[in-house]
């Protein structure tokens, strides 16, 4: 038996030894497959509510078919260009959310023409169509912060700019006059000539971005040790201006614009911001007695508060006023079932408001409880996909701001679905990228923007420092401690 020849051939190695890391892949072929199952499940989608309702397919379908599928192939090539390495997952989510909500929107349009051929008036004109040019405009803001905004961190060096702006613009309808932003009761828009906006929409982003750099700043202000009650450290008096802050501003909000929705959102989202960067159940004990005294103030106060608090504990009370929408809200969810009525088949347009506020209830009334649980889900998934961006991310900035993007979307559509089941009083906001509404959908297009940027930077590839011509540079050096002699 004869040793192997010393000049046979081998797989030759590289210099250094060690072959090279296979290119990570960056996904974008899942998002592009994913986007193309949405885009199939809301033309289909279409159809079923056509057939339903006019017993015919007609070629209208095709214009909302071909505007969906254009607006998220931009999208799409967006985040191929500026993010590549963003989660494939995020931008599927919204895209059939969007969908799902125009669908439903288009399903309320053709209700609507039905009760005016029968009460022999004029036909609206459709929301939905107003709803495709809204997703256009929040799918070019989507571009444009991907294009404008290299460097998400470059956000936490204007963040007192961006505070003292998000404030300004959350009060600025309560100075108007009712005639230009009271709608409903509420003092939350400001209408121009032509359309209406909601300034507090982009006012939650601009208070997420402030609170994040000055969370980021003062960390250590924050953690300092306080009182120790009940086996928990309880923040000192003097640390607590975050949350005292966020405590009137939301009380302002519901003072001055009537408007409990924004309150309760924006005060909660500050509230767990502040724990997950200081990890102490303190603040959250502080934070909750502090809602709490609000809300026993306010309730006492304020007739709107005690309003809609007594209509949440007994709708049927004043069933034909103040309890009309919630009780027709629970007699569609009764009627869906467990299966749904199917969609086009229901009667969701007997709910006031059901293409904003109550779209939720038309998603339960029509898909029935599968049908709503599924839709909770894509929502708990998207959730779930940001606090993931969050554990990622490198830097302080990002995990508080992904974290506080994430839990943003979780307690808004906490407080609808809540409202919306009697679970708590109704607030009036908006499910996020499914209600009617202009202001709402630029908003949340520009927050999910925010999170594929940092998405991109959790997991692009950690890129190896420079070596200078003699060794490592004294920034890369190693650090070794020295004992004194």
């Amino acid at each position: 038996m004869t040793a192997p020849s010393q000049s046979s051939p081998s797989f030759p190695s590289p210099p250094g030894g060690f072959a090279p890391a296979p290119p990570q892949s960056t996904r974008r072929g899942v998002e592009a497959a994913l986007l193309a199952a949405a885009t199939l499940i809301t033309t289909l989608s279409f159809v079923l509510v056509e057939a339903s309702q006019e017993q015919a397919v007609t070629w209208d379908l095709a214009k909302y078919g071909l505007a969906y599928l254009a607006m998220f192939v931009v999208a799409h090539a967006a985040v191929r260009r500026f993010a590549t390495h963003a989660d494939p997952l995020l931008l599927p989510i919204v895209a059939l959310l969007n969908g799902l909500g125009l669908v439903l929107i288009h399903r309320l349009d053709l209700a609507a023409e039905e009760s005016a051929r029968y009460l022999g008036t004029d036909a609206p004109s459709p929301d939905a169509n107003q709803q495709v040019l809204w997703t256009a405009l929040g799918i070019a803001c989507f571009v444009a912060v991907l294009v404008l905004v290299r460097d998400y961190r470059t956000l936490a060096r204007y963040g007192y700019t961006l505070g003292l702006g998000g404030l300004l613009f959350l009060a600025l309808p309560a100075v108007l006059p009712a005639s230009l932003s009271e709608v409903n009761g509420s003092k939350i828009w400001i209408r121009l000539p032509g359309f209406s906006i909601q300034p507090g929409e982009f006012a939650k982003i601009a208070l997420l971005i402030f609170f994040a750099s000055v969370l980021v700043a003062k960390r250590e202000l924050f953690t300092t040790a306080g009182k120790h009650v009940l086996g928990m450290d309880l923040p000192r008096a003097r640390d607590l201006g975050p949350i005292v802050v966020a405590w009137i501003v939301s009380i302002g909000v519901l003072v001055f614009q009537k408007d409990l929705g924004t309150s309760l959102l924006i005060y909660s989202t500050v509230l767990v911001m502040i724990y997950i960067a200081t990890e102490r159940v303190g603040w959250i004990v502080v934070g909750l007695t502090l809602l709490l005294a609000g809300f026993v103030l306010a309730y006492n106060t304020f007739g709107h508060v005690k309003i809609r608090t007594d209509t949440w504990l007994d709708p049927f009370a004043d069933y034909n006023d103040t309890g009309y929408q919630i009780s027709q809200s629970l007699f569609g969810l009764a009627t869906g079932g467990m299966g749904g009525t199917g969609l086009g088949s229901g009667r969701p347009s007997q709910v006031p408001f059901a293409n904003t506020d109550f779209i939720i209830a038309t998603v339960g009334e029509e898909l029935g409880l599968i049908g709503l649980a599924a839709v909770l889900m894509l929502y708990l998934l998207f959730v779930l996909r940001g606090v993931r961006t969050a554990l990622a991310v490198r830097d302080s900035f990002g995990k508080l701001l992904a974290a506080g993007l994430s839990v943003i979307i979780a307690v808004q559509l906490f407080v609808v679905v809540g409202g919306v089941t009697k679970l708590i009083p109704l607030t009036g906001l908006t499910t996020p990228f499914m209600s009617y509404g202009g202001s709402s959908l630029l908003a949340n297009y520009v927050l999910v923007a925010l999170l594929i940027k940092i998405s991109d930077a959790a997991r692009a590839p950690v890129v190896p420092q420079k070596r200078g011509p003699t060794g490592p540079q004294i920034g890369d050096a190693p650090t070794q401690v020295v004992k004194r002699p």
